[in-house]
């Protein structure tokens, strides 16, 4: 059985280790098996690492991948090995994808070679520029609408570089964390730092009615101004932001589930919150929640990469080999990085 490096998880939080599993093998006629060359450390991730989501450990960790197909069923038809594809699902060095046809984002490659910073923006395609961009449509965005984004992690940075691209008039993005906030100067947005003051008092001096349109791109372990863990701080606030007759979109994971094995801490996390309905219904608002799949955005996406229209690696702060993971998974949850890039050699 021939063996490769994981980041694999054991059930213990804020712990990950990086060890030989065996390598996948195509398993159905359906299935692909891809060599990684890059992935990232994922804020989805990080529900994991917290020991709020998950099963029975251990398991391998990962969220986003970029590769080359190396194997592929008898029923797969099209796509061939060395074919180039985006992956929604790994950070070992081989991935297992079942359905590949209907799962997999094929790339086509203009040029002979393929720099760090354009893999970087591919990456992108397997989640977060597609999450991004998704919590806009949640939220019922139209061109010239003002948009608040609430955190700036990579989907939140993201959603602000979508609705920048997409004719937004005005994007607000609110985080606590300066080097995230100044990465969302770069790309034109405002910067609210919610740990200085009340964040709907500061957008309303911009747009004292409200703005058009408000996301969510933090989800269940959201932070109020003291850092303590509020987890309907955000609804509060998008509700309070958020013009009549506006739109609410939330992409940032809300899962509630028991503690198990894999999750001993996940009965921390409530599943409710207390929803201000009465300046929700009186505003007229409409909300959208849910997991967004990559595939449909994929080609579209794609497209305004490969015409230089979308920078989606502006968010990058380290690359790093596979056997790095462990300290940059610490430092990723520490928000003393912003997007963490693994890349696969040879």
């Amino acid at each position: 059985m021939e063996m490769m490096r994981a980041v694999t998880y054991h059930g213990i939080p804020f712990s990950v280790n990086v060890t030989n599993v065996p390598r996948p093998t195509i398993m159905e006629p359906t299935d692909v098996i891809v060599r990684m060359t890059l992935s990232a450390i994922c804020g989805t991730d990080l529900h994991i690492y917290h020991g709020l989501e998950g099963g029975n450990p251990p398991w391998v960790m990962g969220h986003e991948g970029l590769g080359t197909v190396w194997d592929v069923g008898s029923a797969v038809e099209t796509l061939k090995v060395g074919d180039y594809v985006v992956i929604p699902d790994s950070v070992a060095e081989y991935a297992r994808v079942p359905y590949a046809q209907d799962t997999l984002i094929p790339i086509i490659v203009t040029t002979n070679t393929t720099s760090l910073a354009l893999e970087q923006n591919l990456l992108s395609l397997s989640d977060i520029f597609a999450t991004g961009w998704q919590s806009l449509d949640f939220a019922g965005f139209k061109p010239g609408d003002s948009v608040a984004v609430f955190g700036a992690g990579p989907v939140g940075l993201l959603a602000a570089l979508a609705a920048r691209i997409r004719g937004a008039s005005r994007v607000f993005s609110i985080d606590r964390v300066g080097d995230r906030l100044n990465r969302a100067a770069s790309i034109g947005a405002i910067p609210i730092d919610f740990s200085h003051d009340d964040p709907v008092v500061q957008i309303k001096a911009y747009e004292p009615h409200g703005v058009s349109r408000s996301v969510d791109c933090v989800g269940m372990e959201a932070v109020n101004a003291h850092n303590h863990k509020d987890e309907g701080v955000v609804m509060r606030n998008m509700i309070d932001v958020t013009a009549s007759g506006g739109g609410i979109g939330q992409i940032g994971i809300y899962h509630a589930q028991n503690s198990t094995p894999g999750a001993p801490l996940a009965s921390t996390i409530s599943p409710k919150i207390v929803f201000p309905i009465s300046d929700f219904w009186l505003k007229g608002l409409s909300y959208r929640a849910g997991v967004v799949d990559p595939k449909p955005l994929g080609g579209m996406l794609l497209g305004l990469i490969s015409n230089d229209r979308a920078f989606p690696n502006f968010i990058n702060s380290s690359v790093i080999s596979i056997e790095e993971a462990p300290e940059y998974y610490k430092r990723f949850d520490a928000k003393e990085e912003i997007k963490v890039y693994i890349r696969f050699e040879g």
